[in-house]
C-alpha cells in the first residue's frame, strides 16, 4: 500500500479501519463526535484536483461504506465531510457523524458538541478512544476492500 506521511499523523495502523487502492479510512485520533473518521487519499496529492480519475471513481464506494457502517453502528442523524488540509497537507476529509441527542456506545453516553450547528472541532475530551472505535468499525466494515 502506497500511503503518504499523513497516514501516521492520524494514528497509522493503530487507527486503520479499511484500505482501498486510493484511500484509507482511519478512526480520527481526536473523536470530536463518536465514530469520527479520517478519509485519506494515498499518494502525494496536496489538492483535490491532483487526484487521479480512478481515485474519484473509488471514492463513491468508500463513501457508501463509511456511511453504511457508521449508520449501522452509531445511528447518526447526519454526517459531515470536512476537507480542511490546513495542517496536514495531503488530501483528506474529516468525517464526522452527527447526533441530535447523546448516543450510547459501550456503556457510555457521548454528546455531539455543536449540534445542530457546526461541529466543535476542539471538543474531544472524554470521548471514546480512537483505537477502540477503529476496532469496532473495522469488524463491521463491508468485505472485500483492497
Amino acid at each position: 500500500m502506497n500511503r503518504n506521511a499523513t497516514f501516521e499523523t492520524f494514528g497509522g495502523m493503530r487507527t486503520l479501519v479499511a484500505d482501498y487502492r486510493h484511500w484509507s479510512v482511519q478512526a480520527r485520533p481526536k473523536q470530536v463526535t463518536l465514530g469520527a473518521m479520517i478519509l485519506l487519499s494515498h499518494g502525494p496529492a496536496r489538492s483535490f484536483s491532483e487526484l487521479p480519475p480512478e481515485a474519484f471513481t473509488e471514492l463513491s464506494q468508500v463513501v457508501r461504506d463509511i456511511e453504511a457502517t457508521a449508520d449501522d453502528i452509531f445511528g447518526y442523524a447526519k454526517i459531515n465531510y470536512l476537507m480542511l488540509m490546513m495542517v496536514d497537507p495531503h488530501v483528506h476529509f474529516h468525517v464526522l457523524p452527527r447526533y441530535g441527542a447523546p448516543v450510547e456506545f459501550e456503556g457510555a453516553t457521548y454528546p455531539d458538541p455543536g449540534w445542530p450547528g457546526q461541529p466543535d472541532l476542539g471538543a474531544s475530551e472524554g470521548l471514546a478512544e480512537a483505537a477502540r472505535v477503529a476496532a469496532v468499525l473495522k469488524a463491521a466494515w463491508p468485505k472485500p476492500h483492497a
